[in-house]
């Protein structure tokens, strides 16, 4: 792996960005950046979608093809693209709010499409941007502005998520591993059919100041306890495994995508024609 940088996907003065002191989307958006330098992309080559949310703000910072959707509708807007022009690298990139609560019907049928997208999903466990309301992410117990005695309810795994609906590559990583981030980053691009890398990622803003966690090296030193290489993570006892969670590439598959799909009804309607 070549010391890439992503900076000439940087729009010219866009730096230093708008994002919290402590959050983990600046990572995030490094990683994916050095992983499309990594893997050669062009600008005028690649879609970066976005919808609502702290994550939404990403694409004013680009020199890639970029468009900002509605609260929810990334995958919409990014499997429009893929089934259009099918060469384009379409990468959307979402919060857990935007992906799957507003978008979890988007989500599921995006996995289940199998079209050629690779989702980003920065989860940090709240709804950052509209004032820490508790999301479909929320560990269970944990407090929001929405749950002051603590969440009841218990939590979404994206990434199992996004496995049973059909995807073909599910990865998870953290700022705290940021080289891991960019290679799973790397690899989740290259492979055919949806692909979904969750970023667990702090905010220290909204939920961290109401979880004992204000600043956001507290988030980053919680991700590093918690988080486990899913190969030993596979390796623990079910008791073991309370608390914790896998990171790196959870599941490779190469099922039939969209497109291989698309090719083979095509092509039976060609036959059905009358001569």
């Amino acid at each position: 792996m070549t010391h890439a940088t992503g900076r000439k996907y940087l729009r010219p003065g866009a730096l230093p960005h708008m994002w919290c002191a402590g959050c983990g989307i600046g990572a995030m958006l490094g990683a994916l950046l050095r992983a499309f330098e990594e893997l050669g992309y062009k600008p005028a080559d690649t879609v970066v979608v976005t919808g609502i949310g702290c994550t939404g703000k990403l694409d004013d910072y680009l020199l890639t093809n970029a468009l900002h959707t509605t609260h929810g509708r990334a995958l919409a807007y990014a499997t429009g693209i893929k089934a259009f022009r099918p060469q384009l690298h379409v990468v959307a990139v979402m919060g857990d709010g935007d992906s799957v609560n507003i978008g979890g019907n988007h989500f599921i049928h995006a996995c289940r499409r199998n079209i050629g997208v690779t989702a980003i999903v920065l989860n940090n466990f709240n709804f950052g941007m509209t004032g820490g309301q508790a999301s479909a992410t929320t560990p269970e117990g944990s407090f929001s502005s929405t749950t002051s005695y603590g969440n009841p309810e218990r939590a979404f795994d994206i990434c199992a998520l996004a496995e049973v609906a059909g995807a073909n590559y599910v990865a998870r990583s953290t700022p705290y591993h940021g080289w891991e981030m960019q290679g799973l980053m790397q690899r989740a691009l290259a492979n055919r059919g949806f692909s979904l890398v969750e970023v667990m990622s702090p905010c220290p803003t909204q939920f961290g100041r109401r979880n004992d966690m204000p600043e956001g090296v507290q988030s980053l030193h919680w991700l590093q306890q918690h988080a486990v290489p899913v190969e030993r993570f596979r390796e623990l006892p079910p008791a073991g495994r309370a608390g914790c969670f896998p990171i790196g590439t959870l599941l490779e598959r190469d099922a039939p995508d969209f497109g291989a799909n698309y090719d083979r009804v095509r092509a039976r309607a060609a036959e059905a024609r009358p001569a």
